[in-house]
């Protein structure tokens, strides 16, 4: 997402670069969506795989749009999945998502399109993005849904209320997005003062005033405890999400091969149980300081944005 909108000016070239170092380094799980960049991301991605397509599961989502608006009706999802598949330049999609729960529709009909598109051999597999538990038990008794994919980090735990329960009951993987906080759990951002004009950040809680300096004493904490395993911070946080079970397969985004370098090592670290108890004290529910976003995107099964 953040190659195409939201985190600053584009740069494709190196887009592409970051890419195909993930590819060669043993990346084999891409991710994106019809509404990042509109369309611009799809694009950028079915360049970069080019002739290596095969070698990864590709993953990407229909119903939402940059208005924010959201479509989960059957003849939409129909032509979603059509223009991204263009755009992708593929066949075949291994894992659609509905990017958000239409309030609207039934999910029943969502679900019930998505799974002509299984029939038809488009997509392989069905997933839902920000789906409350009681939209995954009505949309798995239509079709079996592979994954859920939901924001959570230590920076954001509300996954843990009871959706992701109601997941591993169902046997929905969890596809975590933003595992460090939207590079807030990196400890690079220090300021909104460093960020681009237009970085969507700027418009979140977390990020401004008084909740920006709270937030900062976790992320040293969080610094306190990388440096006893001679990592970074952002490793000690995808560390603690792929700690979470086999089940979790987070989607670390970055614009720049020297973290994607870095976020990939962070598969070697193993935590200790004293680790466990430190972070869980550190980032306890109601540590952080400010909302996810602000109130006007909030609607739906979940609150807004992407």
């Amino acid at each position: 997402m953040g190659m195409s909108m939201y985190y600053g000016r584009r740069d494709d070239k190196t887009s592409m670069e970051v890419i195909h170092r993930a590819l060669d380094i043993g990346v084999t799980f891409f991710d994106t969506a019809d509404v990042y960049g509109s369309g611009h991301n799809e694009e950028l991605v079915g360049r970069a795989l080019g002739t290596r397509r095969d070698e990864i599961v590709l993953a990407t989502k229909c119903g939402f749009q940059p208005d924010f608006s959201i479509h989960g009706d059957a003849v939409y999802i129909r032509n979603a999945c059509e223009a991204s598949l263009n755009r992708l330049g593929t066949d075949y999609i291994d894992l659609y998502y509905l990017h958000r729960v239409d309030p609207g529709v039934p999910i029943e009909e969502s679900v019930g399109a998505l799974a002509d598109l299984v029939a038809a051999g488009k997509i392989r597999h069905i997933g839902l993005s920000e789906a409350s538990a009681t939209s995954l038990r009505r949309a798995a008794a239509v079709h079996p849904i592979t994954a859920l994919q939901s924001e959570w980090s230590l920076w954001t735990r509300d996954l843990e209320d009871d959706v992701l329960a109601t997941a591993r009951e169902l046997g929905i993987g969890i596809v975590p997005y933003s595992p460090l906080g939207r590079g807030f759990l990196t400890g690079t951002v220090t300021s909104s003062e460093e960020l681009d004009s237009d970085d969507t950040r700027l418009s979140h809680p977390r990020f401004t005033g008084d909740a920006l300096q709270s937030n900062l004493l976790l992320v040293e904490r969080l610094r306190e405890i990388a440096e006893q395993h001679a990592a970074s911070p952002n490793q000690i946080a995808l560390a603690w999400v792929l700690d979470q079970g086999d089940d979790v397969v987070p989607i670390p985004g970055t614009k720049r091969i020297a973290y994607l370098e870095s976020n990939i090592a962070a598969g070697e670290i193993s935590l200790s149980e004293a680790d466990r108890v430190l972070l869980a004290e550190v980032f306890a529910p109601g540590a952080v300081t400010g909302a996810r976003y602000g109130r006007e995107h909030a609607y739906g099964d979940s609150p807004l944005p992407i």
